[in-house]
């Protein structure tokens, strides 16, 4: 690694200081820093001389301390400020990631650091800017000082004042969840969308503002620019929603609430997450950008060897499409379920996670190359979790009578198969830390070195949101203590990522949006998968569950619904999602029908040493050619909307000199995703570096290519 820390400048700035400028290290982006006459902080941002952030107000607004002396009203960080101090200053270094789209990736930007004091309190705050090839990231520092210690955070108010009405990508803002579909429409239009975008059906919706969106928030304007607005390294503090000024096209910061309104509890010396904004001409700088994990602090755990990616398959669908259950038992007891004799409770006889079934999954993924087996529903209480009276339902260690835990843990080492633990806390968040050390040591004991959790329901005890500082805090404790026993976390119901991942690798996975489970419940938009790289990805990978080769559900259950893709798109997920846990999600006698497709999937890889975004627009088509970790191998998927895609693909990324053996995966000219999502060619040929591949998509459609160096 490369290190190169040059101070540029050092300047002490009278009183009242001119505009400060620095600039991307290619000189495209211009981020410029001023006060106004009444001492706020202000900035705005370029990108090749096209305005992205017009003059913009930074501060926050503090909330009164209810144990300070009567009558003393808070001093507001907003406004009243005076430069002491600045600093210009570059940094390049090259890190690996434990895992990632690439082997290796460049972090270089130029840096300007402000240092404010607010002579009516003496309060000192630094405000420091990151400026990249493809956007900036800025932050509010908060260095020990006795003017300052303990503070209450009322809201903070970082703006991001837009160029025009620019065409969105949003989801309405909610402070416990974002599985629901992304909306379109110009900015000006989102207050008249609202309404219909919300499911108001759905009690977890905590709606703030009928003009309020959730990030990642990707746009475009309407001479070409992408912008996305973001936040990264979101520690120790609420998660960010935006709030538009409809009117002026101004968005400020809107922090999540906990139980009594509070957006944040802070002691000096801290800092806030990052605030970030990602500018390009060109959409595949957005997918290929590592802004957001480059703003992440260094990996903090010293021995990674234990971290892998994971290709994996689960008792998990057949519960989701309605066929078999998580509980045991259809008797709901009346008392504590800790006090139920559960060796005489009567079976439904649709439990599926039972020792005979689990058996065949780990056989399944032996055969097939697949590292583990998560079985959702292994453990007492889910009889009783969905109720309000939940606090203690689950203790996370005693199985089910039909569930041997040990013997198949034994079988599945056997195999070379190990089993994934899923931990679902209901969202009672203190019983779930309390049973943590005994969780874990049963999956030290076990040998399990994956979980996947849950948040499903209402936070207990304290109603907070689950997006709150206090629940940020939960789930990065549940990932430091993780580390201690060398598990793997994949958290469902959690808050968006934000590049913690770089920091603590073991956090492999997140859910955080609305993922293939919804096809069983009525299906998403085929546009879906071609809008997630740009917004919820931008993050951190998704545990999106792809791989559902049988697309309609009633061939094999009750369920009337099917999934909005072709069966060739879905192979497509796995290139385009990109993920370093990726779940084979179909039922093993599904995958039996079709073997020949299914032969993709065994043989796409999870982990990369290059990705190269081919083609790109939101919302309409993502093409990505990736290298596998270690090989001459890659992988090329290609996903689109309902409206279907040709696709041109130059093979210019492949060595020179080398012959790949390339099978082509392919929708059928009569395919789509509604009326034949299941008719798919596959066509194998040698190809070498400069040859072309002309593909077509169905509408909802994709193809998948894979390309095997002889």
């Amino acid at each position: 690694m490369r290190k190169i820390q040059l101070f540029l400048a050092f300047v002490l700035l009278p009183m009242m200081a001119a505009a400060q400028t620095v600039k991307s290290p290619n000189g495209n982006v211009a981020l410029t820093f001023t006060l106004s006459d009444n001492g706020r902080p202000t900035y705005e941002m370029t990108y090749k001389g096209r305005a992205v952030v017009k003059p913009s107000h930074l501060g926050l607004e503090l909330a009164k301390d209810r144990h300070a002396s009567k009558g003393k009203d808070e001093t507001d960080l907003m406004d009243g400020f005076k430069i002491t101090d600045t600093r210009v200053s570059s940094f390049d270094e090259t890190w690996k990631p434990v895992w990632g789209e690439t082997a290796t990736i460049r972090n270089h930007y130029n840096e300007l650091e402000v240092d404010l004091n607010q002579p009516s309190s003496d309060r000192n705050i630094i405000i420091r800017f990151r400026v990249y090839n493809d956007g900036m990231g800025l932050r509010y520092e908060f260095p020990q000082q006795k003017a300052l210690n303990y503070f209450l955070i009322k809201e903070e108010h970082t703006q991001f004042a837009m160029a025009g009405d620019h065409t969105a990508w949003w989801l309405p803002g909610d402070y416990d969840t974002q599985e629901q579909e992304t909306q379109q429409s110009k900015l000006s239009e989102i207050r008249a969308r609202f309404n219909k975008a919300v499911n108001w059906d759905n009690s977890s919706v905590a709606v703030f503002s009928p003009t309020g969106v959730q990030t990642s928030l990707q746009m475009k304007s309407s001479d070409g620019l992408y912008i996305n607005i973001h936040e990264a390294a979101c520690v120790n503090y609420a998660t960010m929603h935006l709030n538009l000024d409809d009117k002026n096209m101004v968005f400020e910061s809107w922090l999540t609430p906990d139980a009594t309104g509070l957006k944040g509890c802070m002691q000096t010396p801290c800092t806030t997450p990052w605030r970030t904004v990602m500018v390009s001409d060109d959409a595949r700088d957005m997918l290929s950008s590592n802004l957001i994990l480059n703003l992440n602090e260094p990996c903090k755990i010293e021995d990674t060897s234990w971290i892998h990616p994971t290709k994996y398959c689960g008792v998990w669908w057949e519960m989701i499409v309605g066929k078999s259950t998580w509980n045991y038992t259809d008797e709901y007891p009346s008392v504590k379920l800790d006090l139920i004799d559960w060796t005489k409770a009567k079976p439904n006889g649709r439990h599926a996670a039972n020792t005979a079934k689990v058996k065949q999954y780990i056989d399944f993924a032996a055969a097939n190359g697949l590292q583990q087996v998560l079985v959702e529903g292994w453990n007492v209480g889910w009889e009783d979790w969905a109720n309000m009276w939940k606090a203690d339902v689950f203790d996370f260690v005693t199985p089910y009578p039909d569930f041997d835990i040990k013997y198949l843990n034994d079988y599945a080492h056997s195999k070379g198969v190990k089993l994934m633990m899923h931990h679902e806390t209901s969202s009672s968040v203190t019983n779930y830390e309390r049973h943590l050390p005994a969780a874990f040591a049963l999956m030290n004991k076990y040998g399990y070195d994956a979980v996947k959790g849950g948040y499903v329901g209402d936070i207990i005890p304290r109603g907070d949101h689950h997006f709150s500082q206090a629940m940020n805090d939960h789930y990065l404790y549940v990932v430091k203590e993780a580390a201690k026993h060398h598990v793997m976390v994949n958290a469902h119901e959690a808050t968006r990522p934000t590049g913690l991942c770089r920091t603590y690798p073991n956090l492999i996975g997140n859910e955080s949006a609305r993922g293939t489970e919804y096809e069983a419940f009525g299906g998403s938009r085929p546009d879906h998968t071609v809008v997630l790289p740009f917004t919820r990805l931008q993050g951190g990978p998704m545990d999106y569950t792809p791989g559902i080769l049988e697309t309609q559900l009633k061939t094999w259950s009750d369920n009337p619904n099917y999934v909005h893709t072709t069966l060739v798109g879905q192979l497509a997920l796995y290139v385009t999602m990109y993920s370093p846990l990726q779940m084979v999600a179909d039922l093993p006698e599904n995958y039996a029908k079709y073997m020949d497709a299914f032969q993709f999937i065994k043989d796409v890889a999870c982990d990369w040493d290059d990705s190269r975004y081919l083609e790109a627009e939101p919302g309409d088509y993502i093409t990505v050619a990736r290298k596998a970790k270690g090989t001459d191998n890659w992988f090329i998927g290609g996903k689109c909307d309902e409206n279907g895609h040709k696709s041109v693909v130059k093979l210019d990324f492949l060595d020179k000199g080398k012959k790949y053996d390339c099978t082509i995966y392919a929708d059928a000219k009569d395919a789509s995703f509604d009326k034949n999502p299941k008719s798919y060619t596959i066509t194998k040929k040698t190809v070498k570096r400069g040859d072309v591949l002309k593909l077509a998509e169905a509408p909802g459609g994709g193809f998948a290519v894979s390309l095997m160096a002889r």
